[in-house]
């Protein structure tokens, strides 16, 4: 591809970045152009949360669609290579399974059980980082027949990602500042029962992922708020569920400090933000998973507010113990900085909210995390 096409499908494809658009209309608009510039067979799209890297909404293609269930239990549930979790934490966030492999694609447990008999090849990943948060995931995948993806394929994802992820931050970011008035008040917290079959080093019993045996009524209401995109293509159940059901399996075979806790937040297509949990029930007539969904509370949503406003490692920790009411004393002693690098950090804060006092930022995060 000429160079001069090449910039001009970047630069349309970054610009649809900074649009403000929501997750769904973003994807819309982005994996067409992106396609242009790095041909694929098949995309897998997903925003995370990035306390935990679980999906909370995803765009998946044919052949993709119906191996969702397997998909979550490779990335959640067991170890593999070229994983989302792994490249969101690398020095460089893109990578290729022929890469990860060496060559030798059946070493990966993903290509030999999901990808081969789907007649995929090589896949091309990248975790969407900004300012030390991951926001989404991508994945491009080529037919095993065709040729896999090459140096100038990465080099083109590793240059578009940060703006990709700019685009979700934003639209958490939007999000986040109208939240208030549509955020669940006096939501009692409402339960799923899943019954995802034994748990295994081999996966799931079922390929069709974990079955939803029962759902209190503030569970079926909450599910009745969400997004379409929410949901993989012809679930019953949304991502972020699967997501936490999966990780769970995966807590309950390996040391609790070296997997997270099968928790996520996700909003709702009202603007409400909510908090997910699993957990093992045990009992006859064989253990299942409980989900418990209630409105995420204030600190959550405070928190996940300053990620979403790109502020620096530095600055977040303070903002954070401003917002649990610390002066600048406090704050010079419990991160061992001087009280000038404090108000240092709380200026390059206010600058980035677009506030000019501590009472002013209470008064964002409040708003944001609703009253």
């Amino acid at each position: 591809m000429a160079a001069s096409l090449l910039d001009r499908r970047t630069a349309g494809l970054v610009d649809r970045c900074y649009a403000g658009s929501d997750p769904a209309r973003l994807r819309a608009e982005v994996l067409p152009r992106l396609r242009r510039l790095v041909p694929a067979d098949a995309v897998f799209f997903a925003t995370v949360d990035p306390a935990s890297l679980l999906f909370t909404s995803v765009a998946t293609e044919e052949p993709l669609a119906g191996e969702t269930a397997r998909f979550l239990e490779n990335e959640f549930g067991r170890s593999d290579v070229n994983k989302f979790a792994d490249l969101a934490r690398a020095a460089d966030p893109v990578g290729t399974l022929g890469r990860a492999t060496r060559g030798d694609l059946g070493a990966s447990p993903r290509y030999r059980e999901i990808m081969a008999p789907l007649g995929l090849g090589d896949e091309l990943r990248v975790a969407l980082r900004l300012g030390g948060c991951c926001w989404g995931v991508l994945c491009l995948h080529r037919e095993r027949a065709g040729s896999g993806f090459d140096g100038g394929d990465v080099a083109v994802l590793r240059a578009v990602a940060p703006h990709l992820a700019e685009g979700i931050r934003r639209s958490v970011a939007l999000g986040l500042a109208g939240s208030a008035a549509a955020q669940p008040r006096a939501a009692a917290p409402g339960v799923l029962v899943l019954d995802a079959g034994p748990v295994s080093a081999a996966g799931p019993a079922s390929d069709a992922g974990p079955v939803l045996l029962s759902a209190s009524e503030e569970a079926r209401d909450w599910l009745a708020r969400l997004e379409p995109a929410d949901f993989p293509p012809g679930a019953r159940l949304p991502i972020a569920v699967s997501a936490v059901a999966a990780r769970l399996a995966r807590l309950e075979r390996e040391p609790a400090d070296a997997v997270p806790p099968p928790s996520v937040r996700v909003r709702d297509r009202f603007g409400g933000w909510w908090s997910l949990h699993a957990t093992r029930l045990t009992g006859a007539p064989r253990p299942q998973i409980a989900v418990v969904v209630e409105p995420a509370p204030p600190q959550q949503r405070s928190t996940l507010l300053l990620s979403a406003y790109g502020l620096s490692p530095a600055q977040n920790r303070v903002a954070t113990l401003v917002l649990r009411g610390c002066s600048t004393r406090e704050i010079s002693a419990e991160l061992c900085i001087s009280a000038n690098t404090v108000q240092e950090h709380l200026t390059a804060v206010f600058d980035r909210l677009g506030v000019r006092s501590r009472r002013e930022l209470v008064a964002l995060a409040l708003a944001g995390a609703g009253r």
